[in-house]
């Protein structure tokens, strides 16, 4: 194996990233070449505006973790930031409060708005900004595509007894960061999701891969959205290569996140046989040839095998660069010959 996309999130998928990339190096990686190539194809719905900024979230979480500037303790932003202007911004009383941009970060989310507002695409402005990022990280052969070039956005519908149809809809970003999702999601929508199209290279990463990776990221608002771009879908059905996904849940929750809140709100079930069999396997209509879960849900594996999905149960936790290796190669063995 020479080329190898992933569908990724943020924080779950870059960590991810971080283990496949140092498996390959060394050698760890049954049948994929050292000098193997990573396409990674990023979710873009969870990108807002902030005091007049775009900014991308899981973009730049994958971008500085390839980069090596990722925070690694909190998961996202810059390493060694500093927050004088989110500071000064809340001495003057400049909403939102809930949403901090630190002051290294900030750089980043200037350079992109002033090349959209030029009129570059967001493609375009990822790769001029990947030119610094991807120089200090893992090496060539390193490529970050937004899932589309289109706005599109992700919002959660919640309760709200003082509207008059009983809820109110926030931003994804809201959700997750002010209300740290803690009330109940009662429906999530993608807006913009069905009128977008794949940013320039998406499909041709998908099918002329040598294996697709579906990471632990979360299968509602960061898979499931790339998922909903037209043709994508259709692009992963026509593929020459074996699809691949790990589970985000472990022992019947999340590691890390919200994908049981996320699931919940869709009628999912909470587990890994459950988002394994959302994903469903290709033969039937779905995306997936093969399925990784936890040792702790071993006794799930059969509801993936009689589903036709190739399933085996390993450790899924990403403790360290090896231990998250340790599943890349798992996951490729899982599919290989």
């Amino acid at each position: 194996m020479r080329h190898i996309t992933v569908l990724s999130g943020g924080m779950g998928g870059a960590r991810f990233l971080r283990g496949l990339l140092h498996g390959i190096t060394s050698g760890r990686l049954p049948g994929v070449a050292p000098d193997a190539s990573v396409t990674v194809v990023a979710n873009t719905a969870d990108d807002l505006w902030v005091h007049g900024l775009k900014v991308c979230p899981d973009l730049d979480t994958v971008m500085y973790t390839l980069g090596d500037g990722i925070d690694l303790e909190r998961g996202w932003g810059r390493r060694e930031e500093t927050w004088s202007v989110k500071a000064e911004l809340a001495e003057y009383g400049v909403e939102p409060t809930w949403f901090g941009l630190g002051d290294r970060d900030i750089a980043t989310h200037l350079v992109r708005t002033q090349m959209l507002d030029a009129g570059y695409p967001l493609s375009q402005v990822t790769e001029a900004l990947c030119r610094r990022w991807l120089g200090t990280g893992p090496g060539p052969g390193v490529r970050l595509l937004p899932m589309t070039d289109d706005r599109v956005e992700t919002h959660v519908a919640i309760a709200d007894p003082d509207s008059p149809s009983g809820r109110r809809v926030v931003h994804f970003q809201e959700y997750w960061v002010r209300l740290r999702a803690q009330v109940p999601a009662e429906a999530v929508l993608f807006v913009g999701l069905e009128e977008s199209t794949p940013g320039p290279g998406v499909i041709d990463a998908i099918t002329d891969a040598d294996l697709v990776v579906l990471p632990p990221s979360n299968p509602v608002v960061s898979v499931g959205t790339i998922l909903g771009v037209p043709r994508v879908r259709e692009a992963l059905a026509a593929t020459r290569a074996p699809v691949v996904g790990l589970s985000p849940i472990v022992g019947g929750s999340h590691v890390r996140g919200m994908a049981e809140q996320m699931l919940t709100s869709i009628g999912v079930e909470v587990s890994a046989a459950g988002v394994g069999l959302h994903y469903g396997p290709r033969r039937d209509g779905g995306v997936l040839d093969g399925w990784l879960v936890d040792e702790r849900d071993a006794d799930q594996v059969s509801r993936l095998t009689d589903a036709g999905v190739a399933c085996r149960a390993v450790p899924l936790m990403m403790t360290d660069l090896d231990a998250t290796a340790g599943m890349a190669a798992a996951a490729v063995g899982l599919v290989a010959g």
